[in-house]
């Protein structure tokens, strides 16, 4: 008994320590880039991170993707929040090109870490390595979004937690631990899911995505595949009412926890309501930006759902990057790959 007590506060230790080391790392300056090495060791052990993917290149975060860092870090403040960015490239610093202060601001938030997207890497030891290192990309229709897709699956898988799209504002925390996200009856998202490290359904999702791979049919390594994935464990029924459905040990979580808006309706975010709606029911607010081809921006001082949302849940993101009426035109949300 002594023994496995002394393992366990060894453990806890080493936990607490490697924490405590990567806070040490951020810079009041030019934000740092945490060492992967030691990052990765500390994400195999905390079972608990936020996981947000940037597959694009961008050589910065819009105001929508850190609005929705922000705000996860704030609703889960003992988590990490990890954004795996295409654009750092495996440094260990930032470009010195490189001054949005998007980057600052993020940095500067303690439990946000930002690390390099390495693809390869990422896939070893599971099943989308082989069809990763065969695959053209160039000619494939939607690879922004298939590889966006096939990174999801893969950390989570590897490392557990909580998968968020950009464009994913939290307003409260999730309940559940192994559960996908409905966004319609019997149709399952996979902009937000999370799950246990190694749980079989992500490996089957991950063979199914290589046996079934066509990047010419939008969705289809995406929320169709997480849609028939489901309906391979599981025999779904409709909702009623505002509950989930559950089925062997993942749950389906209804479409009002993250998607009370519905695709047809996301213009609704960007209205000015004469009573706001309470998203009593919800966890977090999906806000569509795939669909946002008019690039309609936040605008400070309007009185839409969207700017009272990131006044309320991503104050920093709000002060520091959204703009007034009289400010450039430019500086607006741009569709990213959600």
């Amino acid at each position: 008994m002594l023994k496995q007590l002394q393992v366990l506060l060894s453990a806890f230790l080493v936990l607490s320590c490697g924490f405590f080391y990567l806070l040490s790392l951020k810079s009041t300056s030019l934000p740092t880039i945490k060492s992967q090495k030691g990052l990765e060791a500390l994400l195999g052990q905390d079972h608990g991170i936020i996981v947000f993917v940037e597959t694009s290149g961008r050589m910065e975060p819009t105001p929508l993707a850190t609005c929705a860092v922000e705000s996860a870090a704030r609703i889960y403040p003992e988590r990490l929040v990890v954004f795996f960015m295409k654009t750092i490239n495996g440094s260990t610093e930032l470009p010195p090109n490189i001054t949005h202060p998007a980057f600052s601001l993020l940095s500067a938030i303690d439990n946000v870490f930002l690390l390099p997207l390495d693809m390869k890497r990422l896939f070893e030891d599971t099943p989308l390595f082989l069809w990763y290192t065969q695959i053209d990309a160039r000619a494939q229709k939607y690879w922004l979004h298939v590889s966006s897709d096939a990174c999801r699956l893969a950390l989570i898988w590897k490392y557990g937690g909580i998968y968020m799209d950009t464009d994913v504002i939290s307003i409260k925390p999730i309940p559940e631990e192994n559960f996908l996200a409905a966004q319609g009856s019997q149709e399952s998202s996979n902009g937000v899911f999370g799950f246990i490290p190694h749980h079989p359904f992500l490996w089957a999702c991950m063979e199914n995505f290589v046996e079934h791979y066509n990047s010419d049919i939008w969705g289809n390594q995406g929320p169709h595949l997480m849609t028939r994935m489901l309906k391979l464990w599981c025999r779904l029924r409709d909702f009623h009412e505002v509950s989930d459905l559950s089925c062997l040990n993942i749950s389906f979580l209804h479409p009002q926890r993250f998607y009370p808006i519905s695709y047809p309706q996301w213009r609704r975010y960007y209205d000015v309501w004469d009573r706001e709606p309470s998203f009593n029911h919800s966890y977090a607010l999906h806000l569509w930006n795939y669909m946002n081809q008019e690039k309609r921006p936040v605008v400070r001082g309007s009185n839409t759902l969207v700017e009272n949302l990131f006044r309320k849940y991503c104050p920093k993101t709000y002060r520091d990057l959204i703009p007034g009426p009289s400010d450039s035109v430019n500086e607006v949300l741009t569709p990213g790959n959600t």
